[in-house]
């Protein structure tokens, strides 16, 4: 059995000989796992990177077998992002959340084209990128099932003034309804409801929104942290 089809890299770890176990991720195939030999030699280390646009080739006897994964470059997405480290540091979070997140050989396009759409901003301006990126992990908790209700308030029911959401119900929560409660609320983003441009200080407002429910509703019921590169990227952007 084989495949070929356009993927992101999401890990890579050291295997025997100089070979590598890279997982990619790709819009029919969903995060796939195969042995790439020699991916750790000077010849393939800059090809296996996470954050690369490859186009990959998966070869196997069997559909349940690791098999073997070869690629070509598209864009080289890790490589430019080396002289950003706040770059660097969004793309190697999206790839860990992405491979911690989703279930192994389940499709999921949506997310897929997401995770494109946002190395292909991060290239162009990593202010542009950062919104993106925590847009792209609510549509990842939509599409496991734990999505966020940000269309109107959960006390009042109106759409105004949306200011906060319920760290437990994930829906949002207006100013005014907030009350005595809004030191127990998470911030809700202007740009998570398509309003108006984006600061350092609302980047790291989403990601600690979004950071929130992936800890508790996917990581969480793995028994797992979310990723050290997510929580490293949290910090970077917090601290300016």
């Amino acid at each position: 059995m084989e495949w070929d089809a356009p993927a992101v890299i999401l890990d890579v770890r050291p295997h025997g000989e100089g070979g590598a176990i890279v997982s990619v991720m790709t819009e029919q195939h969903g995060r796939h796992a195969g042995l790439a030999k020699g991916g750790t030699s000077r010849g393939q280390a800059a090809l296996w990177q996470p954050g690369n646009l490859v186009e990959a080739r998966w070869v196997g006897r069997l559909a349940d077998q690791l098999g073997a994964m070869s690629a070509e470059m598209v864009h080289p997405a890790a490589a430019l992002a080396m002289e950003d480290p706040l770059a660097l540091a969004a793309l190697r979070a999206a790839c860990a959340v992405a491979e911690g997140a989703l279930p192994e050989r389940e499709a999921h396009p949506r997310i897929f084209h997401g995770l494109v759409a946002f190395v292909a901003t991060l290239a162009r301006d990593t202010a542009l990128a950062l919104p993106d990126l925590v847009r792209w992990e609510a549509d990842l908790l939509t599409e496991l099932g734990y999505g966020l209700d940000l269309a109107r308030c959960a006390v009042t029911g109106g759409t105004e003034d949306l200011a906060f959401v319920s760290p437990r119900s994930g829906r949002a929560v207006s100013e005014p309804a907030a009350g005595e409660w809004r030191d127990r609320l998470l911030p809700l983003p202007r740009f998570l409801l398509g309003q108006g441009p984006s600061s350092a200080a609302d980047w790291a407002a989403g990601l600690k929104l979004t950071g929130h429910f992936l800890a508790r509703d996917v990581f969480g019921v793995q028994h797992k942290g979310l990723p050290a590169a997510r929580d490293l990227l949290l910090d970077r952007v917090a601290a300016g």
